[in-house]
């Protein structure tokens, strides 16, 4: 667990992490040890263990799982046994993720240790911030955050996002943190009605505009999703600011109270001005135009959600956009100690005193044969890893989670003094795959990035995109949708049907040469296909996904789709088809150096 310190003392924070990254072999054979000596008398490790609690006996004898083999725990504490199934401390809440197990968002287990824990880790983000970032002190953060409607399991356990439960925690003793920070007050935040909350905090923004000096969202796609909303809403936003008064459908209490505070009188001046700017025919660098004094923004922008980079660096201004930190539901894990560096290289210096870390190493070999890395790789401890090479995380945590795999794949980039740096690469996970060819959600996002470099002297941007097979046709062919914009205001989209049959080409030859054989040599994979949507299509795509579990906050577009009822959504709202009209280039030598 992390050492006490002072989170309102800059150097005491920056000394603290000196200190865990330094010690970090003493600081993990520490952790394992309290973990294992205060959970060896539950079901879970009674049942490996026998009593032995030594770190040879661990490795032996314990399995390394995913959440499908540990499922029936976690469902059996969610119906009413007790914590000591897995843990030696009452389960607080169960933490729903943003990924999926079948379909339905996973259940996490977490104490309030554990909370307070991660609470901890996230104000070590500040100093890191400030200490890069002149001029964060003169003003306040117009982060966006949403809540999400909470549940109960049958025996009465609260089931939260990580998101929720943060806002959640914000009380009479410590809100004055929040105000201390945050444009807009806690009330609104956590608003269950996204949209009002939505509205409401871009009310508290724009009238305190000169105010903002960082902006941001826990992810790139939920503050674009803000932007997107500020686009549809900018008319009547000015409409409030010029008359002082909300409009009509804001109904919501708190949200109604609260921005009374701030919406006084009518401000005609500072109407026009944000009129003004929104009205202009290109929206580039709005965000800088209508925030003037922002230093930053602030929001997830690696693995998945990198693909936005070119749209917030375009409605932004080229405002630095610093990714602070890398974990998830199970763990919160690293830190990023150069904020200002480019999006394309964040490395998470991994903090050893969150959990016991250990790796398994990922082998394109594996990956392309279809082998579980975790039948052939061994397992090493985090000092162990080497630089460049691909790992799964693997965590042994305080709140029940023993060996447990979190699916993503880091690439090593260095250490800070003892701590290794991992870069985000992707998930473990194959998403398209028709004969022998196998994508990954690295190789597609690379694939894409190339391709949408083709749109950009005709001033269109991607806003969103995902994937599927289809299997319909013989052969089978990759299909993408892509949600597509341009850069100039109203003006008609009409794409050149050269400019997507060129993107499409591009795709396909940026995929590795298994694909390509099979397209050129074996034509066992016919031409790849890109599908675009009508404008808001990956809106109500969202809205499918929260209507089932998803919290916006945490939403992230899947970059394969295969739910019959989502893919209803992307096909009802298809524009235009292109197809690839060449053959990508293959060759034998190629094939034998990508094994």
């Amino acid at each position: 667990m992390l050492p006490k310190f002072d989170p309102t003392k800059p150097e005491s924070c920056l000394s603290l992490l000196e200190d865990v990254t330094t010690n970090v072999k003493q600081i993990q054979e520490s952790v394992l040890e309290a973990i294992l000596s205060r959970n060896a008398q539950t079901e879970y490790l009674r049942g490996f263990l026998n009593d032995q609690i030594d770190k040879p006996n661990f490795k032996k004898n314990l399995p390394v799982v995913t959440y499908e083999d540990i499922r029936s725990y976690i469902d059996r504490i969610a119906n009413g046994e007790s914590f000591d199934l897995i843990c030696d401390r009452p389960i607080s809440v169960l933490l729903t993720s943003s990924g999926t197990s079948g379909g339905v968002p996973k259940l996490i287990p977490m104490t309030r240790e554990e909370f307070e824990q991660r609470i901890t880790f996230s104000s070590l983000c500040a100093p890191l911030l400030h200490k890069h970032i002149q001029g964060l002190s003169e003003g306040k953060s117009l982060v966006f955050f949403f809540v999400t409607r909470e549940s109960e399991t049958a025996s009465g356990l609260m089931v939260r996002t990580m998101i929720t439960c943060v806002l959640k925690s914000v009380n009479s003793t410590n809100s004055f943190l929040w105000d201390r920070f945050q444009i807009s007050p806690h009330a609104i935040a956590t608003c269950e009605d996204t949209t009002q909350s939505m509205y409401c905090q871009l009310v508290c923004g724009l009238l305190q505009r000169d105010n903002v000096v960082r902006l941001g969202a826990p992810f790139a796609s939920s503050f674009l999703k803000v932007i997107k909303f500020l686009e549809d809403h900018w008319l009547e936003l000015c409409s409030n600011i010029r008359t002082g008064r909300l409009s009509d459908w804001i109904t919501d209490a708190k949200c109604v109270s609260e921005i009374g505070k701030f919406l006084t009188a009518p401000n005609p001046e500072l109407a026009s001005l944000i009129e003004q700017e929104c009205s202009k025919t290109s929206w580039e660098a709005i965000l800088r135009r209508l925030w003037p004094k922002a230093k930053c923004i602030e929001a997830i922008v690696t693995g998945t959600m990198a693909q936005y980079i070119p749209l917030l660096e375009f409605y932004g201004g080229c405002l630095p956009l610093v990714s602070s930190f890398y974990g998830s539901s199970e763990c919160f894990m690293g830190l990023n100690l150069n904020p200002l560096c480019k999006p394309s290289d964040v490395s998470y210096t991994i903090i050893p005193s969150m959990a016991y870390f250990e790796f398994l190493e990922v082998e394109k070999d594996s990956q392309e044969t279809g082998h579980d890395p975790a039948e052939n790789s061994e397992v090493v401890d985090l000092v162990d890893v080497k630089i460049g090479r691909d790992y799964e995380p693997v965590v042994t945590t305080f709140s029940g989670l023993y060996r447990y795999r979190l699916g993503d794949v880091l690439r090593v980039t260095g250490f800070y003094n003892n701590a290794p740096q991992f870069r985000f690469v992707g998930r473990q996970k194959v998403i398209l795959s028709i004969d022998m060819d196998k994508t990954y959600e690295e190789d597609l996002l690379k694939a894409v990035t190339n391709a949408k470099h083709l749109l950009e002297p005709h001033d269109l941007m991607l806003m969103d995109f995902t994937s599927r097979v289809d299997s319909s046709s013989i052969p089978g062919h990759y299909v993408l949708y892509w949600e597509l914009r341009s850069k100039v205001k109203d003006a008609k989209l009409e794409p050149d049907p050269n400019v997507l049959e060129e993107c499409c080409f591009t795709v396909e030859e940026s995929l590795d040469a298994v694909y390509r054989k099979g397209r050129k040599n074996d034509k066992n994979i016919g031409p790849l296909e890109i599908k675009v949507v009508k404008p808001g299509t990956f809106d109500q795509l969202m809205n499918f996904f929260v209507s089932r579990g998803s919290s916006v906050s945490q939403y992230k577009t899947p970059r394969s789709v295969t739910n019959e009822e989502a893919l209803k959504i992307l096909e009802a709202n298809v524009v235009s088809k292109f197809l690839s009209r060449k053959t990508p280039f293959w060759e034998l030598h190629e094939l034998h150096s990508s094994r």
